[in-house]
């Protein structure tokens, strides 16, 4: 939530307890410092590899440049059990190696940490230095040709990608030209309707005349972009592949973008380079990198095609497809947090009114349990906790935070029992004596205990929150969050 110039993200705690499980004040200008990142599960494996190799190198004090060595040793294995292309591992550590050996690197007074930023400098170059975004036709509607393997999500990337660009004020329309598998027509229009963006199919099984002509129905019907689902298909079927070559062939600069499932690890490699061997691929979209792959896909893909990776899907949700930012990434691989991303999540949630509206409520002692169930389906409504506490920079370093476990089924109590009291009640906590508080847990199904641990969970919220808008700090564990 951005308040009062800080993003301040709050949660009850694990089961049994009272206490915040995550409350982060950052100001946006420090913000702003920090190097950024992109969120996903799929790198936990090689961000904990990674760190061991940096702690080892750090606790040797001076480095010699075969303590260099010895550690790069560690930083590769840990990209070879990642599923990272056998060649960019080897292409990677070279440059890293070139760069780290220098005078000035193992003379200077942090040789690890100067170690750590080229490791991250090369990562961003390995992922593709700066976000590329779709090229749009300079004459509507720019068409763009959704391809890739059975089972890589093309059919669900396709609804995704329809609502991100119809969010970003565009008038998309889906083209469902998959007259292989049964019910994939189906299934688009299912999601088309879902997402609130018309779907084109005229029923024929020529996927290239299906393509050409929903093409002219969005000229006709001033709708842009064209988004076409394809077929999954095999880079060895021959007779698909010229299927869509056809289909490429048939539009002056079409967006081709490959979907690769992150789950097949290196094998998504090998599917880029056929698919980019017969259509001219503008980027790649990879999907399921919430999952538990090892990450080998993102960093490899890239580099052995050429191609960018444009965007990547982190859920199974219509709204979990992301921008991809290598800068992001590559912080997100070190565990440097993802600050940045934090920040959008919470002004998608909230907007500069509701926020200013807040602060004033705060300031002025009237933030009720109202308020207070607002804030949370607000802190929902950006994503998983577990994935929101991981984007906090050093996070992964601080004990208090690292074993705690996040249940989401707690803001469900807490949202049952704020629901069982009356408006009055909700507005003036003091309202609340022993009789008010058993009729509220039995009509909850809690107990009073847990209407108590709702009632200290708000009164915590409310001043920290307010604390951090008169420019206070609070302590956290260990940890001092926000101040001076």
């Amino acid at each position: 939530m951005m308040l009062g110039g800080q993003l301040l993200i709050w949660a009850p705690g694990s089961a049994g307890t009272s206490g915040p499980a995550l409350c982060y004040p950052y100001a946006c200008t420090q913000v702003r410092q920090f190097l950024r990142v992109s969120t996903a599960n799929v790198f936990e494996a090689l961000t904990d590899r990674l760190q061991a190799a940096f702690r080892q190198l750090s606790s040797r004090g001076k480095l010699t440049p075969r303590d260099v060595r010895d550690g790069l040793k560690d930083v590769r294995l840990a990209l070879l059990e990642a599923d990272v292309h056998y060649q960019v591992v080897k292409d990677f550590i070279k440059q890293v190696q070139n760069e780290a050996l220098g005078e000035d690197i193992l003379k200077g007074l942090n040789p690890t940490q100067q170690i750590v930023n080229i490791v991250h400098e090369q990562l961003v170059h390995l992922l593709g230095d700066s976000a590329v975004a779709i090229d749009y036709a300079p004459d509507p509607p720019t068409v763009i040709i959704l391809c890739g393997l059975q089972g890589s999500g093309k059919t669900t990337t396709a609804g995704k990608l329809a609502l991100s660009l119809k969010n970003e004020g565009r008038s998309p329309l889906l083209c469902a030209t998959d007259v292989y598998r049964p019910a994939a027509i189906e299934q688009l229009q299912q999601i088309g309707e879902q997402v609130d963006v018309p779907v084109f199919s005229t029923g024929g099984n020529d996927p290239v005349g299906i393509a050409r002509a929903a093409v002219s129905h969005a000229e006709s019907a001033n709708l842009d972009p064209v988004i076409i689902d394809t077929a999954g298909r095999l880079h060895i079927d021959q007779e698909m592949m010229a299927e869509i070559e056809q289909i490429e062939g048939s539009f002056d600069q079409p967006e081709t973008l490959l979907v690769l499932d992150a789950l097949t690890g290196q094998d998504a490699v090998n599917v880029a380079e056929e698919f980019g061997k017969r259509l001219e691929l503008d980027g790649l979209i990879l999907t399921k990198l919430d999952g538990d792959a090892r990450g080998g896909a993102a960093l490899s893909a890239r580099a052995v095609t050429g191609v960018p990776i444009k965007l990547v899907g982190v859920g199974e949700k219509m709204e979990a497809l992301d921008v991809f930012h290598p800068d992001r990434m590559a912080q997100r691989i070190l565990g440097m947090g993802d600050v940045l991303s934090l920040i959008e999540k919470a002004q998608q949630t909230l907007n500069a009114e509701e926020a200013a509206q807040l602060q004033q409520r705060l300031l002025s002692a009237q933030f009720d349990l109202e308020d207070f169930r607002t804030h949370l389906g607000r802190v929902r409504g950006m994503g998983p906790l577990d994935q929101i506490l991981k984007m906090i920079p050093g996070t992964a370093g601080l004990s208090d935070l690292s074993d705690i476990e996040i249940d989401e089924r707690e803001l469900d109590v807490v949202d049952t029992v704020i629901n069982s009291m009356t408006p009055a009640e909700r507005q003036n906590p003091e309202l609340l004596n022993a009789s008010r508080k058993r009729r509220i847990a039995h009509g909850s199904g809690t107990s009073v205990q847990d209407v108590n641990i709702v009632l200290k969970q708000h009164r915590q919220l409310a001043e920290m929150m307010k604390a951090m808008t008169q420019g206070k700090g609070i302590q956290l564990g260990r940890a001092q969050l926000g101040g001076v």
